[in-house]
């Protein structure tokens, strides 16, 4: 295939699967898993990346919104699509899609009861995050409401853990798995039978692999960021050198004139800025680029569809690639850099950058 695109995301198929093997492997053989696709699967490419998960044996997607759904729906995924957030505007759609929903709160419940249509529903507690999800002190009340519309099946109960990637909070999160346990128990009491239940995440996996109960759902993980290095980063962000420039001791660079050249160099002009995912933070020597084997500092300020960076010491021409993120220069490393979570840097990825896959 030729790429014209001068901005690409590599995304890795079979790093997918082997981040998917290795987290799978960690499981019971029975304990389903539901793979998390918010956001362009975490930025990557939603319907790629959910046809191979199909592929490989997930059990269900998870994802935010009723149009996040629709679209992988209608792209010809067959396993449940469960949408996170469905608010009380989308009941319509998410029934045309045959979409699961998740049950947080007593109005979604009554709404989605008195559609009186045959729907899959997902009930979520609240263990201490203070978020979505039902009080356990709501158990009986919650109870004797689902029992009137008997048309609402329901699939799993979960809830959502807030920090298992910190181990200075452990016990926090040991006590939500206890508050999970009670609530499970006593919510089955209630009902009458039992279902599926989930609460673990990547990091629930790899350090509270003991709850993984009959689900799991795992995000981050499956895109190979998380502290193991069995998991691999799935994709390398590149770009090209647009422009090479020579400058001299005292010229000025980019708006607002931050950056001021101390010596004669040459500098390096990416299409790729902020509007594209490149964090600002990143701008005046704080963050680099990768090229030929070299790291190029990014100095002055980042713009909105291009950056500068610093060419001394590279044998740099127009045109030569330029590796934004990877192996190298991780985005858990850059995450690290700007005190954020690697979420937020691949959530906020332009889709206009060409995504491309491969094995």
């Amino acid at each position: 295939m030729e790429i014209i695109h001068e901005t690409i995301l590599e995304v890795n198929i079979n790093r997918l699967k082997s981040n998917f093997n290795y987290l799978k492997g960690k499981l019971k053989d029975k304990t389903k898993i539901i793979a998390v696709m918010k956001a362009y699967a975490y930025g990557h490419g939603d319907i790629i990346l959910a046809k191979k998960l199909e592929e490989f044996g997930v059990h269900a997607l998870w994802v935010a919104d009723f149009e996040e759904g629709g679209h992988l729906r209608k792209s010809g995924i067959h396993i449940p699509i469960i949408i996170a957030n469905s608010g009380t505007k989308s009941a319509k759609k998410i029934i045309e899609n045959k979409l699961d929903v998740v049950i947080y709160n007593f109005k979604l419940l009554q709404l989605y009861g008195e559609l009186n249509e045959e729907i899959c529903i997902h009930i979520k507690f609240n263990t201490g995050m203070n978020r979505y999800g039902f009080n356990p002190k709501e158990i009986k009340l919650l109870a004797k409401v689902l029992l009137k519309y008997p048309k609402l099946k329901v699939q799993s109960i979960c809830s959502h853990l807030a920090a298992t990637d910190n181990p200075k909070k452990d016990e926090f999160t040991n006590k939500q798995c206890l508050i999970f346990d009670a609530i499970c128990t006593a919510f089955f009491q209630e009902i009458g039978y039992e279902v599926d239940r989930h609460i673990l995440n990547t990091n629930g996996v790899l350090r509270f692999v003991k709850n993984e109960y009959e689900m799991v759902r795992l995000g981050i993980g499956l895109y190979g960021v998380a502290d193991d290095n069995h998991l691999e980063q799935i994709s390398t962000l590149k770009s090209v050198v647009a422009q090479v420039r020579n400058i001299t001791k005292g010229d000025q660079i980019g708006y607002n004139a931050s950056f001021v050249a101390s010596t004669d160099m040459q500098i390096g002009i990416i299409p790729f800025g902020y509007a594209d995912g490149l964090n600002r933070k990143l701008s005046i020597k704080n963050g680099v680029v990768i090229i030929n084997n070299r790291h190029c500092p990014i100095i002055g300020k980042i713009s909105m569809d291009s950056c500068i960076v610093d060419l001394r010491n590279t044998a740099t021409n127009a045109g030569d690639e330029v590796i934004i993120f990877g192996t190298e220069n991780t985005v858990l490393s850059i995450a690290k850099k700007l005190e954020t979570i690697p979420y937020e840097i691949f959530s906020t990825l332009n889709r206009r950058i060409k995504r491309v896959y491969s094995c």
